[in-house]
């Protein structure tokens, strides 16, 4: 099976959710049998520099990348307010892309051409010109939920009704492409659920992130040390910076009330100036770590205070594999069907967390079975060699029930 799949960013170094969700499924894909082909934009924003094909990428027959211009340019926001376009989408639409999605399409028969994420859906067009291959919306959230939070968490009144015009406009694109995919590779079932509610009808299949369960060395003697909370995530990514700024003004201070010698350590990618220059005590900010397992098996807990999001957290997957317990708000755990107080522990306010971080302490040296059960938890629900056996079969039948339409 041909699959050609395109990106919106190069899915490399994998230090964020998207691109290990990426990396994760095509690896597995090729595990099942399929011969990738990967074409991604390689935006200003998350440029990446590489010579040759990275080891971790070498799962994939061909790598091509397009340099794509996706800076917030306050010219083009501000004509964007006259517009029916959503300005979230028009910044990855690229004549250069197009270009080498119609050259690639050419060259080589697809039989499955994957888009990952709501970004791709401009291209559609161009794809059913130039092939007859599949298209499936692998999508990662329901993106204008993302926002719709995000929306309603903002306080001054002229950015948020700036931000809530930018929102309708990306929902009103995200509902009215949604009849053009052959098949919907929803993240969770919950997101399958929005978009059916939304009005999907084609067919649809839940493709949660798969994790490769042998890449991941839980480090359990860090529950024999002093307790220590640990926060990783791409920290240009607003909702993580949004919930990173509610956890320090409203969290962290009454969790020092109560156990003073907590260490909060947050490690992160193109982290805002506030964060970078934060003195508060008994936080250390580590920026752009090497390792994020490295990080992570450093400390007991992890803390996801998500205030708004949609999707998966990869790197609540991340912990659960290296067998930490995650302190997580009720959004951040979303399409993971972990269970509170078994394999992770769930706070929505300042308080809950507080007494989360209690329970952590009162195990007395028991603590390290949840995280024991966390690892049994994804190694059951999230492993990626299944995911990709599963969405293989699925390619296969619409690709055999395409064949006997077209007969």
């Amino acid at each position: 099976m041909r699959i050609l799949q395109l990106c919106k960013k190069f899915p490399f170094p994998l230090k964020d959710g998207e691109s290990i969700a990426v990396t994760g499924l095509s690896r597995a894909l090729s595990g099942a049998g399929a011969e990738i082909t990967l074409l991604a934009m390689n935006t200003s924003k998350h440029y990446v520099e590489f010579v040759g094909k990275p080891r971790e990428l070498e799962h994939y027959k061909e790598i091509h990348t397009v340099g794509v211009d996706n800076r917030i340019k306050p010219w083009d926001a501000f004509l964007n307010l006259f517009s029916q376009d959503s300005y979230h989408v028009s910044r990855f639409i690229s004549p250069a892309f197009e270009q080498q999605l119609i050259y690639l399409l050419q060259e080589e028969e697809y039989d499955v051409v994957q888009l990952e994420t709501l970004y791709l859906a401009p291209y559609i067009p161009i794809i059913r010109k130039h092939s007859k291959a599949l298209i499936v919306m692998r999508s990662h959230n329901v993106e204008h939920e993302i926002w719709e939070r995000i929306v309603h968490n903002t306080g001054f009144p002229l950015k948020k009704a700036y931000l809530s015009l930018l929102t309708r406009k990306l929902r009103r694109f995200e509902v009215q492409h949604l009849q053009e995919y052959d098949l919907l590779a929803a993240i969770s079932q919950r997101d399958l659920n929005c978009f059916r509610a939304l009005g999907y009808k084609n067919a649809a299949v839940v493709v949660p992130i798969g994790m490769d369960i042998k890449e991941y060395k839980p480090d359990f003697k860090s529950y024999r040390k002093e307790l220590s909370v640990s926060f990783i995530g791409s920290l240009d990514w607003r909702p993580n910076e949004e919930g990173v700024r509610w956890f320090l003004d409203d969290v962290w201070g009454p969790m020092q009330k109560k156990f003073g010698h907590l260490q909060l350590y947050i490690a992160g990618r193109n982290a805002p100036d506030w964060i970078r220059k934060l003195k508060k005590r008994n936080i250390h900010f580590m920026g752009e770590v090497r390792s994020a397992a490295r990080f992570i098996n450093q400390h007991s807990i992890m803390v996801v205070p998500l205030l708004s999001g949609s999707g998966m957290r990869a790197k609540i997957l991340e912990a659960m594999a290296l067998g930490k317990v995650v302190i997580s708000t009720t959004i951040g755990l979303e399409g993971i069907p972990a269970k509170h107080r078994r394999e992770v522990l769930v706070a929505d306010t300042p308080d809950e967390f507080v007494e989360a971080v209690r329970y952590c302490q009162q195990q007395n040296g028991k603590l390290e079975q949840m995280g024991r059960r966390a690892v049994d938890f994804v190694t059951r629900h999230f492993d990626s060699a299944e995911v990709g056996r599963q969405l293989m079969e699925t390619y296969s039948a619409l690709l055999e029930e395409s064949v006997k339409v077209r007969v």
